[in-house]
């Protein structure tokens, strides 16, 4: 397996200034961070933050309460129109609202792609030039159709949403986990067993910052590398859905074959 497994050098992290690694945060003394409480959460760089969550199903409804228990805001879309959305609006504050895709899109500083598959072609690519897309989709040929780059381990997911926003930045986040245990199963920094998430992007910047958003969740890191690398947690492989540490995520996506 390539050396970006065994984790991401230390440097400072875009979300709280601290320096981070895959194993988590430290402060400059040296002692762990206790990011999973909500009281303690870094805000997403200097001021806060509006996630726009394109997708709010299972995946990203936890994300968007992941996201405004760290301080931020949140404007979430779906496919159906914002005014479904009262019901989840309301259970999520005053820091969240509806809109439509277009507008979660050009609202965000950071976005979170939460569609089905065979919808990814729908997004917006204008609003999301240049900034930070989080894809927590999975190919379920049952559900998205058959789609032969993947079928033949010639694509990946998060590739092909690459491909269609080829001006943001993409990298895989929260894809591998059961959605109900997003804001469960999170532990304090230094937790022993704390259970990992992996990711993988061709923007280090991308991989930092949610390297501390997954941080401030109660997880630790595993960087696969570039997306050319992100089949290695997608569906049906050793790390997919698995609860498991830094050191056998590590170990379960060195053990992933490209076509099953």
């Amino acid at each position: 397996m390539r050396a970006p497994l065994r984790g991401l050098p230390v440097r400072p992290c875009p979300v709280c200034r601290v320096a981070v690694h895959h194993g988590g945060h430290r402060t400059n003394g040296g002692r762990a961070r206790s990011g999973w409480n909500a009281a303690r959460r870094p805000r997403v760089g200097a001021r806060m933050t509006t996630f726009g969550i394109i997708g709010a199903g299972n995946i990203g409804s936890q994300v968007a309460r992941v996201a405004i228990a760290q301080g931020n805001e949140v404007v979430i879309a779906n496919s159906r129109g914002p005014e479904t959305l009262a019901d989840l609006v309301a259970e999520l504050g005053p820091k969240a609202r509806a809109a439509t895709a277009e507008e979660a899109a050009a609202a965000a500083d950071v976005a979170v792609v939460s569609v089905p598959l065979k919808a990814y072609r729908d997004l917006p690519v204008e609003p999301l030039a240049g900034k930070i897309v989080l894809d927590t989709n999975n190919y379920y040929w049952e559900r998205d159709g058959h789609i032969e780059a993947l079928d033949r381990g010639e694509a990946t997911v998060s590739g092909l949403l690459q491909e269609h926003l080829p001006t943001s930045k993409v990298v895989k986040a929260f894809n591998h986990i059961v959605a109900a245990t997003i804001t469960t199963d999170g532990t304090p920094a230094g937790t022993p067993n704390r259970r990992a998430l992996a990711t993988a992007s061709d923007y280090p910047e991308a991989v930092e910052l949610v390297t501390a958003f997954y941080d401030a969740a109660g997880f630790d890191t595993v960087s696969a590398g570039p997306l050319s690398e992100s089949w290695r947690f997608e569906r049906d492989r050793p790390a997919y859905v698995s609860r498991q540490n830094a050191e056998e995520l590590r170990e379960n996506l060195t053990k992933a074959q490209r076509v099953l």
